[in-house]
């Protein structure tokens, strides 16, 4: 992967090393795993923006899931059985076939199966400490931060109302982008904490009909999840855990 460069330094005390993942599935998950094979770490936090599925929460907040899941591996049904009303049994082949990269196995480990990765719930408890923290933003009310239960990633950049609503009715997503399962499955696979941060930019496919809002919020989005993470990171200093930091390319 040309062009990725390690930058070191701390944060609130806490030593970090961190690298950019990249744009999409393949490339979060490589660089997760370049990362994971150079360095010993203790933990990955990885942060960005994201569309949002859940109309609760506002452009603007950010998110941190529970559980992330890969759904780029679909298995089409025939005509009346599509994304819209999938049978029950092609739901089951569709957690059935995501699997974690042979790739792994150089670390000799036994390949899992996995749908939602669950974050470190050490992690996941620290987070809570700065749930709803209100962050400075010119919008309708202040942005927040929020643990949700999932989110969800995929090759694919939403922006459609229809299937925002699909993902959300049938998975429970709330941020929706294109690589933080990666890096889950990269994470937990070899059994290395890790949390993701996200900021929602825009709600995927259900803003105006001319432009995508994230055109026009990808800059508070984007500062919010950084002031997150600044905020997360210290907590992991005072707790004794050790991070790698995995920023998207924004």
């Amino acid at each position: 992967m040309p062009g990725r460069r390690f930058r070191f330094g701390t944060i609130g005390g806490q030593r970090v090393v961190m690298v950019m993942t990249g744009l999409s599935m393949l490339n979060a998950g490589l660089t997760t795993q370049l990362l994971l094979s150079l360095f010993r770490v203790k933990g990955v936090v990885h942060w960005g923006i994201a569309g949002n599925a859940n109309e609760d929460l506002q452009i603007g907040d950010v998110t941190i899931p529970q559980h992330w899941a890969h759904l780029s591996l679909w298995n089409w049904q025939r005509h009346g059985h599509g994304p819209a009303n999938p049978p029950a049994r092609g739901r089951r082949r569709l957690h059935q076939a995501v699997r974690l990269p042979q790739l792994l196995q150089l670390h000799r480990r036994r390949a899992r199966h996995a749908f939602w990765v669950p974050v470190s719930n050490r992690y996941y408890d620290l987070a809570g400490k700065l749930e709803g923290l209100e962050l400075p933003a010119c919008l309708p009310r202040p942005p927040k931060v929020a643990r949700v239960p999932r989110g969800c990633s995929a090759n694919v950049y939403t922006d459609d109302a229809s299937y925002r609503q699909f993902l959300r009715a049938h998975f429970g997503c709330t941020p929706v982008e294109m690589e933080s399962a990666a890096v889950a499955l990269v994470a937990h696979q070899l059994g290395v904490p890790f949390l993701t941060i996200r900021s929602l930019s825009d709600l995927a496919g259900g803003g105006s009909s001319l432009s995508n809002e994230a055109a026009t919020f990808l800059a508070i989005a984007a500062q919010n999840a950084v002031d997150v993470m600044l905020k997360f990171v210290p907590l992991l200093a005072a707790a004794g855990e050790n991070a790698r930091l995995l920023p998207e390319d924004v």
